[in-house]
């Protein structure tokens, strides 16, 4: 008999870590334009340089399997967590374009492999468990994010120095996420179990659930870097306003997803998925018909409240839907982060060829994709039933 406290304090740890991982995103965040000054980036390399964050992220998380493999799921993850949070240092010690993209290459492929670490525990603990708990670790992610931006926020409008700044959080971050990491789940692989492959193209299961992910990430990123402009472009809002419309989008993505799992067990991910996604195409019309700002900001928080659970189940999917979560995991990932990358500069660009009212039809296009294609989800779902059955609990397996 499995010990169900163990597990449920597993579940604590892992989403601190989820917290911690969300930290150090937010933190970076906020000081982007001292980075950019003191790199001496105009707008356009500048952008270049962000883009080798998704391109070391894409590289390097089909490792993360290989490595959980090799030093079990609890040691991998402290050392992963331990490098994410220390690589937070890098961007801000480089002078120049080059330096900047290789940091920024390191920094995210640090952030991809612990991120498919920690998400396959956060799936190996929702199966013991057997009801959803993504949806409420991917809140604390953004729950650390919100936190990380706050704390980047005050050290800016001190002036401090980012090189200081990102030390200090990132000394205090690698300590709590170490720490946190003692009592996750510690999976070994079965001495006969050959260790998955270095680089490998990730199952088509994971390529349909994958899909899914990325109308949502497609939307979140969108709007994340745009409805400040819209608002204060095509709107005339202030200054003030507009920042406030993308605080407001995050803050409910953070809220939606800590409820969300209660909602997941309630109704299931697929119908889950599906009012998400009407939710989000009644929030992008509201967008694109918007007179007022308060419509628009209405607009936008039904799209946060919308898409919000739809990457933290799409993990969990691709987690149940075969024999490597892992490699799973690292498909549905690579698809998200290379929508989270394409999404502001398509904005933009069609932005301007046409109008962001049009841009925003493209997003509320998109948002259609997850009311329709919901269903691939449905059979990662009854595989998750399986394994939480009474019979599959008792097949014996690699246990922490």
């Amino acid at each position: 008999m499995e010990d169900m406290s163990g597990v449920r304090r597993a579940r604590y740890a892992v989403a601190a870590v989820f917290a911690v991982h969300g930290a150090v995103t937010g933190s970076f965040a906020t000081r982007v334009p001292w980075i950019q000054d003191h790199a001496s980036l105009g707008a356009g390399r500048l952008g270049f340089a962000l883009a080798f964050t998704a391109l070391g992220a894409s590289c390097a998380m089909p490792l993360a399997g290989r490595i959980s493999h090799r030093f079990g799921s609890r040691n991998a993850l402290r050392r992963l967590i331990a490098l994410w949070t220390l690589s937070l240092v890098l961007p801000s010690l480089a002078p120049n374009l080059p330096t900047l993209c290789l940091a920024m290459f390191t920094y995210g492929a640090c952030a991809g492999m612990a991120d498919v670490a920690m998400n396959a525990l956060g799936v190996e603990v929702e199966r013991r468990l057997g009801r959803s708990v993504m949806s409420g670790l991917h809140g604390m992610w953004s729950a650390g994010a919100l936190v990380g931006s706050a704390a980047g926020t005050l050290a800016a409008h001190l002036g401090a120095d980012a090189r200081i700044h990102f030390l200090l959080a990132a000394a205090v971050l690698t300590v709590l996420g170490v720490l946190s990491c003692t009592w996750v789940l510690d999976i070994q692989p079965a001495a006969d179990e050959e260790p998955p492959p270095r680089f490998a193209l990730p199952p088509r299961s994971a390529l349909l659930i994958g899909m899914v992910g990325f109308c949502a990430v497609f939307a979140e990123g969108a709007s994340l870097d745009w409805s400040a402009v819209f608002l204060r472009d095509r709107l005339d809002s202030s200054a003030g306003l507009a920042a406030a419309s993308t605080t407001a989008f995050m803050l409910t993505m953070a809220v939606a997803r800590i409820v969300g799992d209660a909602v997941v067990n309630r109704f299931g991910a697929v119908r889950t998925v599906r009012a998400g996604g009407v939710l989000a195409v009644l929030g992008g019309l509201l967008v694109v018909l918007a007179g007022q700002p308060v419509v628009a900001m209405g607009g936008f928080a039904l799209m946060g409240l919308g898409i919000a659970v739809v990457v933290p189940l799409c993990f969990a999917a691709a987690g149940h839907a075969g024999p490597n979560p892992s490699q799973a995991i690292a498909g549905v990932a690579t698809i998200t982060y290379t929508s989270g990358l394409i999404a502001p500069s398509l904005i933009g660009g069609v932005a301007q060829a046409t109008s962001l009212v049009v841009s925003f039809g493209v997003v509320t296009a998109l948002a259609c994709g997850l009311a329709v294609c919901a269903g691939v989800l449905r059979s990662a779902e009854r595989g998750a039933e399986r394994e939480v059955s009474p019979r599959a609990a008792a097949v014996p397996g690699p246990r922490p």
